[in-house]
């Protein structure tokens, strides 16, 4: 028998992602000079696994090179899980597996910007001049 996956999270992943997405951006915000550097990390999202033992963490790096501090911040990945453990540890059973992944959506809509924006779109006609060439016709 073969059974469907569902891609929507339950109320419990979400609840949990967002705790830990939280307590997550809390650390970063506290260590993240001391850890990487000048540098700020925000966390766009967390998504859970079904049982809540794996957490991929999608980070905004600025400024810097993100490649550079992702590959800092996944050697340090076990003092993150201490960190994050020490701060969620009465409100889950497993401390989940951070699985840290760059996201660049804002570049992507930045270019996006910049291509609409290098468009020629000639404006739109009001309603007015539309309605005496109709007459003309």
């Amino acid at each position: 028998m073969m059974y469907l996956c569902s891609m929507e999270e339950s109320n419990r992943q979400r609840k949990v992602s967002r705790m830990i997405q939280r307590e997550l951006g809390s650390i970063f915000l506290a260590d993240a000079k001391n850890m990487f550097g000048p540098v700020m990390i925000s966390i766009t999202q967390v998504r859970m696994s079904p049982d809540l033992s794996l957490a991929r963490v999608y980070l905004s790096i600025m400024p810097g090179n993100p490649e550079e501090v992702l590959a800092t911040i996944n050697e340090r990945k076990s003092e993150i899980r201490k960190l994050l453990g020490n701060k969620i540890r009465h409100q889950v059973r497993i401390i989940p597996e951070l699985a840290f992944h760059h996201d660049d959506s804002a570049a992507y809509a930045a270019h996006i910007d910049r291509l609409l924006s290098s468009l020629n779109i000639p404006p739109a006609p009001e309603e007015g001049e539309e309605e005496e060439e109709d007459e003309n016709d």
